[in-house]
């Protein structure tokens, strides 16, 4: 595995003033790590040239003594569904092979403004629908620590571009883990935002009322100062809030003692591993220690979040991937030339397997004759989960749970049961039926040395209380 730089941005930055490097330099070493580390496909495109081009323009930029942006010189990568202008984007499927897009999402304009170089895109699980990279159509991303395993899904190109060191940070998005899931398998810092806090304008949507974007960061200090930068009301998305951003990055001293809840049934489910659960409650046992209140809490509905879940997002699923056509852009089969063979051929030759399982389910539960027996029940089961979250954080300050029930799988141990796979989503796929924020936080490791990942997750817009307490949970010492 490549060694990894641990030094945060603003630590870089200091170098950068102090002349021992420049952004020039550090692309190039960047670009040197990305060639020697292709065998872990992590990056579907990357931007050397261009990247080069913005490191001296930001050199000059310093020289000159002109104000510079909070992510001066940082360089990020980009899951392959964030939209950049100009440039390709595919969302890791054969239906968008060769597209390219029209303007930038508004996280991309938001990190320029603020001096950061985009160096590339990463792969991704086909439409965000993956819990282990292993959707993709350009093939499976390597898991850097051990290339048996993946990296998890769907961000698991932005998540093993970061454990790499292969730039300083990503950005991601999250449906129902796809942030905090791989960043528990790459030993990283991965934030799924409020929903409402980062604009989803120039996100090629998978379910519109899940998507987020977020960062992955090696350290809290960086995913602050992400946070911060990419935040805020954005005009182009109607469902972005006008919250004011805090100034995340100057609130990361957390001196209270809190009230923290956990959920005796996540810690008893079938399926989690022995060592996952023992790292959690050697952690509880810490927060006590250090004079925190921990209280379980009764929740009777997890067997109930899988299939909510994804009896919901799959219905918008089959509504926003219905544009993609072979008529509009993307993908046109040439063994169809009238109207409704080039429809059905174009789909089905360029969409994936799991693409189009989760279609033809969402197209079912939508349907007329299932409508009210499954969409509109897991409509008032996700209301019923946001009223209970919604008390839950009138006595507790947060809660804590494992982020995935395993640590990293091996490829192919769960792709012939789907199911399996799916479950692999139980303890993320509530911060996104209920639109709060969680954190996944890499804080023990397994007899083998793999990764186990802790979540925390805070009520609506507590992201400043999150990252300042999650940074006080990266400083303990856990066995």
């Amino acid at each position: 595995m490549t060694e990894v730089s641990t030094k945060t941005i603003k630590q870089m930055q200091s170098d950068f003033k102090s002349g021992n490097t420049t952004c020039e330099k550090l692309v190039h070493d960047y670009l040197l790590k990305i060639e020697a580390n292709k065998h872990l496909n992590a990056f579907l495109e990357v931007f050397a040239d261009e990247a080069i081009d913005r490191a001296k323009e930001l050199d000059k930029k310093s020289v000159e003594g002109k104000p510079t942006g909070k992510l001066f010189g940082c360089v990020i990568a980009i899951k392959d569904n964030i939209c950049y202008k100009q440039h390709k984007v595919s969302a890791g499927s054969k239906i968008l092979e060769g597209f390219t897009s029209l303007y930038s999402s508004t996280v991309v304009e938001r990190l320029l403004a603020e001096d950061a170089i985009i160096i590339g895109r990463t792969n991704c699980d086909e439409f965000a629908m993956g819990s282990s990279n292993e959707n993709s159509a350009y093939g499976n991303v390597l898991n850097a620590q051990d290339n048996s395993r993946v990296p998890g899904g769907s961000s698991g190109g932005s998540a093993v571009v970061v454990q790499a060191g292969l730039c300083h940070a990503s950005l991601g998005s999250d449906t129902g883990g796809s942030i905090r899931q791989p960043a528990a398998f790459c030993g990283l810092v991965g934030l799924k935002p409020t929903y409402g806090r980062v604009s989803r304008y120039g996100l090629i949507a998978y379910a519109s009322s899940f998507d987020q974007i977020g960062p992955f960061t090696h350290n809290i200090e960086d995913a602050a100062l992400i946070m911060e930068v990419i935040s805020g009301k954005d005009n182009y998305d109607s469902t972005s809030s006008s919250e004011t951003v805090p100034v995340y990055s100057s609130e990361l001293s957390f001196e209270k003692k809190s009230r923290i809840a956990f959920f005796p049934s996540t810690m008893n489910s079938d399926g989690l591993n022995v060592e996952v659960k023992s790292s959690v409650e050697s952690i509880l046992s810490d927060l006590k220690k250090e004079g925190h209140t921990v209280e379980e809490v009764g929740f009777d509905l997890l067997d109930h979040l899988i299939a909510t879940y994804y009896v919901l997002t799959t219905a918008e699923a089959s509504s926003n991937l219905a544009r993609f056509d072979g008529v509009h852009y993307g993908y046109r089969s040439k063994n169809a030339n009238e109207m409704d063979p080039v429809y059905k051929r174009s789909r089905t030759e360029g969409f994936g397997k799991e693409v189009k399982n989760r279609i033809m389910l969402g197209t079912f539960v939508l349907s007329s004759g299932y409508y009210d027996a499954y969409y509109s029940r897991a409509q008032k089961v996700r209301r019923i989960l946001t009223e209970k979250i919604r008390g839950i954080f009138k006595e507790y300050d947060f809660i804590i749970m494992p982020t995935s029930p395993t640590v990293a799988f091996k490829f192919g141990e769960k792709t012939d049961n789907p199911v399996e796979m799916y479950l692999a989503d139980i303890y993320t796929v509530l911060a996104n039926l209920t639109g709060i924020p969680a954190i996944s936080l890499p804080l023990a490791q397994d007899k083998n040395g793999l990764p186990i990942g802790v979540q925390l997750l805070a009520d609506k817009f507590q992201e400043s209380k999150l990252l300042a307490f999650s940074e006080k949970l990266m400083q303990i010492e856990h066995p």
